[in-house]
């Protein structure tokens, strides 16, 4: 009797991939020279952003200006961990492992002006994160060729740009690195039904939302890939039961809905408390169709042509179909909603892969207003997982389609696209070189674009470019709306070039609109410090600090106006806060340590003044003042010492004051 072969149930049995059948040596080597060599190319496509000197946007607020993650240690990461709801460190949503992320790279050597260690990780972050989406599309897809093509055009893309290069966007990468990683281990959890994997995928998922909240969606995602590619009901014959099975779905993911439903409610409220939203009821109730439509053609347009890229692109002046870009994105709109309805004849792939696209992009879509950019490059960081999904299974079709010669002309084609992105990507990389630049570029692009007016102007003032900076905080002003920001910031450009009475005036103006802003009542403080008004300069940093109580450069200076009026120990105890906020502060050590020793606290000053050269030791100041207290000790030799280095310092820096000062203690030290 001849036995009768039994085929399985069902038409459309998915075929687990070879690299989950067992990971021999040789079932993994081509996996992974593909993806070394992908990860290659990747390297040298971006290695330009290592030397980026550009600071952009809330990069001061991420870095610059922000005292945990300068100064790394466990009380950084607590204030991080604990900040829930209203995060004091940085406006906005809670990110912890993000600002976590960033203060290890200060830990490393990375700072204001060595930003290489921080665009380190963030190339090495892209590279794992491209290395990810090969081996999810091979989990898919079973076809590790077209996974490297889709993910080598994924990481040499001209729109990965903006989260590598900009030191802020280290919350992007990292939300996208532990997404990946979820989706991941969920398809591997279906595959194999192990809950190891499941357990896995939910706590990627979680550490995910702790990077960035807009990974909220990914349990929507699953349940899309549940559908295609996943197709996890189409071997049910009967309609009540692939819809027990779908509900079956839903109930699966429970877990993953409840953590993204409480991140959500954290991130709103965190958002309104830190950082606020932005009102636009003014346009009315079509405002959400026409920016989603605006912003799909948006995203696809400069996916498919990544040119004139920029981190801002402006609001519509007329949000509209009068607006030739609003109905542009209307009409793209309509055609794709048409081109995806027919595409369903023949496959799945194109509306959900669209759809995990649209769904994983939907929380920066500007429904609720939160920034002033009506998109951005790196929001589709994330979501072009959806797309690179229709590109696969595009190319699976091609290649059963075509025959040899054909399919070594596409493939030639899709090298020859990513030599075209990696062109794109290092010509954009250039104009990241620094700030300066990087605004000019974009300036071209967008001429009255007040955040980018005044980004350029900051970068300028630092640079005692103080008329430059003063013209370009006033152009913000005509162009955008009266932001109390720029009003404080024409008012730094002011004092600096000596025009104090104006500065002043612009200082009370940002403070009509923010009575509680920190920074104009520490730079109105400053002004009356310079003339002299010791009381008034005293009233504003109190109130500085009022409103913003780790003010580390508040507390400095109230401490100098209080050595000032005679109030040495009021002064000291401003010195150790401003100390214990900022432990890199110099300035605060050389302060403190001029207060002890004015109260004869020798030994204390001489501690600080140490411990101010040990965070920076060529500075020729404080030698000069160490060598002081040294010589009052007694300690002349010591003192002696102190003296020749400040002298050597001050020359080479120029401070011919300082010279002539540390001669004068030298020549007293012969005398005596």
């Amino acid at each position: 009797m001849s036995r009768k072969h039994i085929k399985p149930h069902g038409k459309n049995i998915s075929r687990q991939p070879d690299s989950l059948q067992g990971w021999s040596i040789t079932k993994i080597r081509l996996p992974a020279v593909l993806i070394v060599a992908v990860c290659t190319i990747v390297l040298i496509a971006h290695w330009p952003a290592l030397s980026s000197r550009a600071l952009s946007f809330d990069d001061y607020q991420y870095l610059v200006e922000n005292a945990p993650v300068q100064n790394p240690g466990w009380e950084s990461a607590r204030r991080f961990l604990t900040e829930v709801l209203n995060p004091s460190t940085v406006g906005g949503y809670y990110q912890p492992l993000a600002m976590i992320s960033l203060m290890l790279d200060s830990a490393s050597g990375g700072s204001p002006d060595n930003l290489r260690p921080y665009h380190r990780t963030s190339l090495a972050l892209h590279i794992i994160n491209t290395a990810l989406i090969i081996v999810l599309l091979y989990l898919l897809f079973d076809r590790i060729w077209i996974a490297a093509a889709a993910g080598l055009l994924f990481g040499v893309h001209p729109m990965t740009v903006e989260p590598t290069a900009w030191v802020g966007e280290r919350k992007t990468l990292l939300a996208a690195l532990f997404s990946l990683l979820s989706l991941v281990l969920y398809v591997s959890y279906v595959r194999k039904n192990k809950k190891g994997f499941y357990a896995g995928s939910l706590a990627a998922y979680i550490l995910a939302l702790m990077s960035k909240p807009t990974s909220t969606p990914l349990p929507l995602v699953m349940l899309l890939m549940d559908y295609w590619p996943l197709i996890r009901t189409s071997n049910i014959k009967y309609q009540i039961s692939k819809l027990r099975k779908g509900i079956n779905l839903i109930l699966e993911k429970i877990p993953f809905f409840a953590i993204g439903g409480i991140s959500a409610a954290i991130t709103y409220i965190s958002q309104s408390q830190s950082a606020g939203t932005l009102e636009r009821s003014s346009y009315g109730p079509l405002r959400i169709p026409l920016i989603l439509c605006h912003n799909i053609v948006f995203y696809l347009y400069k996916i498919v042509w990544p040119v004139n890229l920029s981190s801002h692109y402006a609001f519509p002046k007329s949000l509209s179909i009068s607006n030739p870009m609003v109905l542009a994105g209307v009409i793209g709109t309509v055609v794709l909603i048409v081109l995806l309805a027919f595409s369903l004849r023949r496959t799945h792939a194109a509306l959900i892969g669209w759809l995990i696209f649209f769904i994983a992009i939907l929380p920066t879509m500007q429904i609720i207003g939160f920034s002033n950019v009506i998109t951005s490059d790196k929001f589709a960081y994330l979501p072009s997982i959806g797309l690179l999904m229709i590109l696969a299974q595009f190319l699976i079709w091609l290649s059963r389609t075509v025959n040899a010669a054909r399919y070594t002309l596409i493939t030639i084609g899709l090298l020859v696209l990513a030599g075209f992105e990696t062109a794109g990507t290092r010509k954009y990389l250039v104009h990241w070189r620094d700030t300066i630049s990087l605004c000019e570029y974009m300036l071209r692009l967008t001429p009255e674009a007040s955040s980018v007016h005044d980004m350029l102007g900051v970068a300028l003032l630092e640079q005692s470019r103080f008329d430059e900076a003063a013209e370009h905080f006033r152009h913000a002003l005509k162009t955008g709306e009266e932001h109390y920001k720029l009003y404080n910031n024409l008012g730094s450009a002011l004092q600096s070039s000596g025009k104090l009475d104006e500065a002043i005036f612009y200082y009370h103006q940002a403070l009509q609109i923010d009575p509680d802003y920190a920074k104009a009542h520490y730079n109105l403080g400053m002004a009356m410090v310079e003339q002299g008004k010791l009381d008034e300069a005293a009233e504003q940093f109190y109130l500085a600090l009022k409103s913003k109580p780790d003010y580390a450069e508040a507390h400095n200076n109230l401490g100098n106006v209080l050595q000032s009026q005679g109030k040495p120990g009021e002064a000291i105890g401003h010195f150790r806060q401003a100390i214990k906020i900022n432990p890199r502060f110099i300035e605060a050590y050389n302060n403190l340590a001029n207060a002890l020793g004015a109260q004869g606290k020798l030994d204390e000053a001489i501690s600080s003044y140490r411990q101010a050269l040990q965070i920076k030791p060529d500075t020729a100041r404080i030698y000069y003042n160490l060598g002081i207290a040294l010589s009052q000790q007694g300690k002349r030799n010591e003192a002696v010492d102190c003296y020749r280095r400040a002298l050597s310092l001050a020359a080479e820096e120029g401070d011919e004051k300082l010279v002539e000062r540390v001669r004068e203690e030298l020549e007293n030290s012969r005398h005596n």
